[in-house]
């Protein structure tokens, strides 16, 4: 891994020097003695390697200079500038000269790209242990997430089938209360008929010369069951007794008590008697 940082860094420094060296010597070559061309080109390259060399050092050691790294690139600048000053005064191929002037500053840039990634690197151990708690953290996700779908589609399952039920039982009390309502709905017509009134009178009541009892609708709501202790406890009435009874709840009141009143009074007050005997009892005193 450190090859993969490194060597570009040192290729780029060589191939940067060895253009720095050969553009001194040309570029200075026609002015002064091709050996001092050569003298100020190797000092230039030699003072740029020398502070690379110790940036290395210090960074090896853990540390880091300042001073050292500000003469380092001092040296690549003024490499640059040499080779942007020969490109602006060449006569030939002077395009091609400025395109190759940032090699110096882009070797630099290698090297602290490099230094950047020693002081970042970590051992294969550490690497391991990293990879293994992202791992790690990866499967309690998916886990939880599987958890948090399994929850919910269980949560929209149990939901679904309470909805349906729930629409089953209006669906029912809906259609009892529509044929409740139709059955009422037919015997108050009854009721209210004059031919079936009559017709419906005469068999539920003895005939009276000049009194036509109202024929009353089945009661039609709640009830309230009498205890059980109070049935066994109570004696059964006989017949002239509970005729007695139904007669004075009858006409404790004027005009007389209908026979739903008369029942509902009689059962509040503690008398114990079946239906069919106490509509019995009714229609004889009737």
């Amino acid at each position: 891994m450190r090859a993969k940082t490194v060597l570009p860094a040192v290729a780029m420094t060589a191939v940067s020097m060895v253009l720095t060296l050969a553009v001194v010597v040309m570029w200075l070559g026609t002015a002064v003695p091709w050996p001092v061309a050569l003298v100020v080109g190797l000092g230039i390259d030699g003072g740029w390697l020398a502070t690379l060399a110790y940036e290395r050092r210090l960074a090896a050691q853990g540390d880091h200079n300042r001073a050292v790294t500000a003469v380092g690139w001092s040296f690549g600048i003024l490499a640059t500038g040499v080779l942007v000053a020969h490109a602006l005064t060449a006569e030939h191929s002077a395009g091609a000269w400025l395109a190759v002037a940032w090699l110096p500053i882009a070797a630099k840039a290698l090297w602290l790209v490099h230094s950047m990634w020693e002081r970042t690197a970590l051992t294969p151990v550490a690497l391991d242990a990293i990879r293994g708690i992202q791992q790690e953290a990866r499967d309690e996700a998916a886990v939880a997430r599987a958890r948090l779908r399994a929850e919910a589609a269980t949560e929209e399952t149990r939901l679904t089938a309470v909805t349906e039920a729930g629409a089953r039982v209006a669906r029912v009390q809906a259609k009892t209360a529509q044929t409740l309502s139709g059955a009422w709905s037919t015997l108050e017509t009854a009721r209210a008929g004059e031919d079936t009134g009559r017709a419906l009178t005469s068999v539920t009541a003895r005939v009276t010369p000049g009194v036509t009892p109202r024929w009353e609708l089945p009661v039609w709501g709640p009830s309230e069951p009498l205890a059980a202790r109070s049935l066994e406890s109570a004696p059964a009435l006989t017949d002239e007794a509970l005729d007695v009874i139904v007669d004075e709840i009858r006409t404790s009141e004027m005009p007389a008590l209908s026979y739903r009143e008369m029942a509902a009074r009689f059962r509040a007050a503690g008398h114990s008697a079946s239906e069919v005997r106490l509509r019995a009892a009714w229609k004889r005193v009737a």
